[in-house]
């Protein structure tokens, strides 16, 4: 019910749902107002008018006078199936007409309704009274029973109309609904497949030149603008790692066959050993750069699929395990459950690598490092601890910037955690620093995989209805 709340299609289906019933409800009460409404207006007009009348003729006649007029406006066969007369004197005596006047005797001149004794029988009536000069009454009105069974026969209908309205409502508000999301899908869809990686995708042209179609038409030609921004993005990584790594790789070679011909043990070829591993340090921070890069800018090698936590992390401490033990480090690794995340195996892998070693370069000997990799209701969940020194709580929030150390003394380029920090952002992934008393624990929050589903190009991509990221 959440999910059809936020649902802009659903909303509106509702809207307009709203309207037809409104519109059906506006139109009852005109159709009402038009019928029994100006049935009424006539009947009182009627009964005011013929009250007035007789009214003034008491006046100007005495009470028996009156009384013969209202006998003979019975006997004349006019309404003679709806009328009603009454007349008393001061005292409550009855002088003329057909019903009995008890129990809606009123002071005043007023029209009302009541349940009268008519022809043996109770009748709603509907009477105009009028307080006559000596304290008589004079009461006209009419039978309202053919009038009642017309307002409920109009009242039926406007509630048969009514539930008939709210249906059809109902069933245009799915059918618009389901039109909309059916346009929405096809721009939906292709999102999906973009944030998947494949940035080639557009949304498919239709012959309609409605709002949809010229949004689709616009989105298009963003697509294409952020197709070439990327590529732009691609073409300048890589002539950058061709155009630094080639010539320190030249240099490297130079230095090394300089070295050949240099004493094993004389301080020209420790420098030459110096400076090739300068070198090496040069192009790991290169990569490292262009691998942060990579991932700030969304930009996918691969489309994302599921991405089994448990073998990845079973990999990964495998492979450290021989430098662990060189080290006097314990390595061990728990899975719960089965950790699914949506992503690309190789930036996770790359995640794992970074910091099992910042784990292994600052735990020191004789420490524990432990990796763990859990499925939970929100996602999944990836943690590396040790208990070595850890981090202050006041810089963990600059380790994550490019180039920073905590302890300057001990290698690197102070870049670990920031590919760390960059693929989870591009994973969806939350990054937490914490105090693993001791030591530090590195603890990483993914979302839960979408729906996902196979398209013809092989590759798994998010349906349309996967949440996308902002």
């Amino acid at each position: 019910m959440r999910r059809l709340l936020h649902s802009v299609a659903f909303r509106l289906a509702v809207v307009c749902g709203v309207l037809v019933v409104g519109a059906m409800v506006l139109l009852s009460l005109i159709f009402y107002v038009g019928t029994v409404g100006s049935q009424m207006r006539g009947v009182d007009a009627k009964i005011t008018a013929i009250a007035d009348r007789l009214g003034d003729s008491a006046r100007a006649d005495t009470l028996d006078a009156l009384a013969r007029r209202i006998d003979e406006a019975l006997i004349d066969g006019v309404d003679s199936d709806t009328e009603i007369y009454y007349l008393a004197d001061a005292r409550g005596r009855r002088l003329a007409g057909n019903i009995d006047g008890a129990g809606f005797i009123n002071d005043g001149n007023d029209i009302v309704d009541r349940v009268v004794q008519r022809n043996g029988r109770a009748t709603p009536g509907r009477l105009a009274l009028r307080r006559l000069d000596g304290g008589a009454l004079l009461a006209v009105g009419r039978d309202m029973s053919d009038v009642n069974q017309i307002r409920a026969q109009v009242w039926r209908s406007i509630a048969i109309g009514s539930a008939l309205a709210l249906v059809i409502a109902a069933l245009g508000s799915l059918l618009l609904r389901r039109l909309i999301e059916r346009r929405i899908l096809a721009i939906r869809h292709t999102a999906a497949q973009i944030e998947a990686g494949n940035l080639k995708q557009r949304i498919p042209p239709a012959e309609a030149n409605d709002e949809f179609v010229r949004l689709g038409q616009d989105i298009n030609r963003m697509l294409d603008r952020i197709e070439h921004l990327m590529d732009g993005v691609r073409h300048v990584s890589n002539t950058i790692a061709h155009n630094l790594r080639t010539p320190l790789g030249t240099i490297r070679n130079r230095l090394e066959q300089s070295l050949r011909g240099l004493p094993e043990d004389s301080s020209g070829a420790e420098a030459v050993r110096a400076a090739i591993r300068q070198i090496d340090d040069l192009i790991a921070t290169l990569g490292k750069l262009l691998q942060i890069a990579e991932a700030e800018s969304g930009i996918r090698r691969t489309p994302f699929t599921r991405v089994p936590l448990a073998e990845a992390v079973a990999e990964m401490v495998e492979f450290y395990e021989v430098a662990a033990e060189e080290r006097g480090i314990a390595l061990r690794a728990t899975v719960d459950g089965e950790p699914v995340v949506f992503g690309d195996r190789h930036l996770i892998d790359g995640m794992l690598v970074n910091l099992l070693d910042n784990a292994l370069k600052y735990a020191g000997a004789g420490a524990h490092v432990q990796v763990r990799a859990a499925a939970q209701a929100d996602g999944a969940l990836l943690a590396v601890s040790d208990d070595g020194p850890g981090i202050a709580p006041h810089e963990r929030a600059r380790v994550l910037e490019r180039f920073y150390r905590s302890d300057r003394s001990a290698p690197g380029a102070g870049l670990g955690l920031s590919i760390v920090a960059a693929i989870a952002a591009l994973h969806g992934a939350t990054l937490h620093l914490e105090d693993a008393t001791p030591g530090l624990r590195v603890r990483l929050q993914f979302p839960p995989p979408p729906n996902v589903t196979t398209f013809p190009d092989g590759n798994d991509h998010a349906r349309s209805n996967a949440p996308m990221r902002a």
